[in-house]
């Protein structure tokens, strides 16, 4: 039964979500300023609400993509479009540099649970680079012969991993050896999860 909702393209999927979770973004940087000052007990909802932005961009994708499946010519649009934003992603992080992180700063004030939830929710929603993200990876990866039962797997598995992952980050970050380890080694977690990210995108646009 858990076979059948595992899609063929499960595997690249997966590791295409979690190429792009290692390189730090808005949300990154919005867990980073607040973990650093109040650890995991004044972070972790803002986790949660990042985690409930993916999934309603992923929720979105899923929706239309019956009018995209039907339509021969919009999906191949569509595949193209996908692969060539993860090539322009993928050669951006090649491009990266070592560099000191801008560990933002917080109120003294502890904030509430209702305020952190929004920040995240607020963090992934407006930020238009995820819609087209999960768009490439449920469109391109994934192709026309994946399920409904298939997709809401994957997003429900995508949505997991980025909930997990950022728990993850708000607990280890508020360590003073963790931070200077990030500083002078970011750069090339950026260039390996780049080179990747392009090799897959390439083999994609082959394969179209």
């Amino acid at each position: 039964m858990l076979s059948s909702l595992i899609p063929p393209a499960f595997f690249l999927l997966a590791l295409a979500h979690f190429m792009a979770l290692l390189s730090p973004g808005p949300d990154f940087f919005l867990i980073t300023g607040y973990a650093i000052r109040y650890r995991l007990a004044g972070s972790a909802l803002i986790c949660f609400g990042i985690a409930s932005g993916n999934a309603v961009y992923i929720a979105l994708v899923i929706g239309g993509w019956q009018i995209m499946k039907d339509n021969h010519a919009l999906f191949l649009i569509i595949q193209w479009a996908g692969a060539a934003y993860l090539l322009y992603i993928g050669y951006h992080l090649l491009r990266s540099r070592q560099r000191d992180l801008n560990w933002h700063t917080v109120s003294e004030d502890r904030v509430s649970k209702g305020k952190q939830f929004f920040l995240g929710l607020a963090s992934a929603l407006l930020n238009p680079k995820n819609s087209l993200f999960y768009m490439s990876l449920m469109t391109v990866i994934l192709g026309r012969d994946v399920s409904a039962a298939q997709q809401i797997f994957c997003g429900v598995w995508m949505v997991g991993v980025v909930l997990i992952w950022d728990l993850a980050v708000a607990s280890f970050l508020g360590h003073s050896r963790v931070q200077h380890l990030l500083s002078r080694k970011i750069h090339r977690i950026e260039q390996i999860a780049g080179g990747v990210l392009c090799l897959m995108a390439v083999f994609l646009l082959v394969g179209v």
